[in-house]
């Protein structure tokens, strides 16, 4: 093995491997400061912002074996401690100073919109326009600024951070662009110096401006066995990290019980979703589409023969790789309610199938047992109880008589309210309440 360093030599990346491809399979041991593609041999060189990053990255794919589209490459350290770059940008953008910003956005696990772009760009000058869009490097947007000492000061201090902790990785260059073109203000563009403009006509695709594809659909994750380093290097058991497909079906529900806001509320404690679809013809079935592929097969595993209002849940992937919007069709791609835009790796960690006991958190400061026990004695038997404190916040463990009653109490309570404050509830692995908290 080379001597440790963070500078990461990559094998076997084929032309069809792109950049993106490489950052998504890196992302998610730390930030990537430089990255060479030698295509001519194959190779990749990429390096993070530190050797501790690196050694995490080398060890994982030693472990557990990377595959991009379908190939695998191989990950060691490089010879070299440090990347010298020549100008990597041959389309003309990239050194030459402007006063529009050419950002794309790596490891998007959470949506960005206008306003979000907005927030952060707006405290190095006034913003112009926004225009955002998805390419095949991923989600992008041009941003425009009154001035061009903004747009150097925007990229000076923006470049490489992420917007929300762990993910939204920013790569900025100067566009080779003179002037945006807005035709709509909606949450796609936004002209910021003309309030005037039309939100756009329902059903016109967001090719009116011609600067990319339209619409901006939900991220793929790129490569699971990245997201897996929340297991310690490993994977569950029973789940292969290799699934790409997102929509889950799911059969044999209670369909006098059932509805879009439930099956969320379950499913999302396995991955972020995009939407619900209860098939009008099959009320008993229904459609559930993840994040991404890893997501669903952690859907599918731990949900397997799960019992919910009297029934055994079937649940199983779709042919259908992703459900299409329309009235029937509940959408959540943008619901806070989303447990895996933030902490993700720890979300993961707590994947599991569903127990007797849940875990209740962002409970009153003031709640007592009583109310926790009144809020879901109709679910089922409470056998015991412990409200308890974690880093001032007040937490709560419940135990229910058997799974089937926790899964009910989860599905039918979980973002509710409780003395004012929105709670929230997922399956704890702890086998007795007098063991401390999760």
């Amino acid at each position: 093995m080379a001597e440790a360093s963070k500078v990461i030599h990559v094998r076997n990346v084929g032309n069809e491997i792109t950049e993106n491809d490489l950052l998504q399979l890196f992302q998610p041991f730390g930030s990537i400061t430089k990255l060479v593609m030698l295509n001519a041999k194959n190779q990749a060189l990429l390096q993070m912002q530190d050797v501790p990053s690196a050694t995490n990255a080398v060890q994982f794919y030693t472990n557990v074996q990377p595959s991009i589209r379908g190939r695998n490459v191989y990950v060691q350290f490089s010879s070299h401690q440090e990347l010298t770059i020549m100008d990597q940008n041959a389309q003309g953008r990239g050194d030459e100073p402007n006063r529009i910003l050419l950002v794309t956005i790596h490891h998007m696990l959470y949506p960005i919109t206008v306003e979000v772009l907005h927030q952060v760009f707006s405290p190095h000058g006034f913003v112009e326009k926004i225009v955002t869009f998805q390419k095949s490097a991923g989600f992008q947007a041009l941003i425009q600024y009154q001035g061009c000492q903004n747009a150097i000061s925007a990229r000076t201090s923006l470049q490489g951070r992420n917007i929300y902790d762990g993910c939204c990785q920013l790569d900025i260059q100067f566009s080779n662009l003179d002037e945006l073109q807005v035709h709509y203000n909606n949450d796609r563009s936004r002209d910021f110096t003309n309030p005037n403009l039309p939100t756009e006509q329902k059903g016109r695709s967001s090719q009116q401006h011609g600067y990319g594809d339209a619409g901006v659909g939900f991220p793929q994750m790129g490569n699971a066995a990245a997201i897996a380093a929340a297991f310690g290097g490993g994977l569950p058991p029973g789940i292969s990290g290799t699934n790409d497909r997102c929509t889950v079906l799911v059969a044999n529900l209670n369909s006098d019980r059932i509805d879009e806001d439930k099956l969320f509320n379950l499913f999302s404690l396995y991955g972020n979703i995009v939407r619900i679809k209860i098939l009008r013809n099959k009320p008993d079935h229904a459609l559930v589409q993840m994040g991404d592929g890893f997501q669903a097969e952690l859907a599918v595993h731990f949900l397997k023969r799960a019992k919910l209002f009297g029934k055994r849940l079937e649940v199983n992937f779709s042919k259908h790789p992703n459900i299409t919007q329309g009235a029937d069709v509940h959408e959540y791609v943008n619901s806070n309610l989303n447990r895996f835009y933030r902490n993700a790796a720890k979300n993961y960690r707590y994947c599991c199938s569903p127990t007797k006991m849940i875990h209740l958190s962002t409970l009153p400061q003031d709640v007592t047992e009583e109310e926790i026990v009144s809020h879901l004695e109709e679910h089922g038997t409470i056998v015991d109880t412990k409200l308890f404190e974690m880093k001032g916040k007040k937490q709560a463990l419940v135990m229910f008589e058997n799974e089937e009653q926790a899964t009910e109490a989860l599905v039918c309570k979980h973002a509710t309210s409780l003395g004012g404050s929105i709670i929230r509830i997922s399956f704890s692995q702890l086998q007795t309440i007098r063991e401390n908290s999760q």
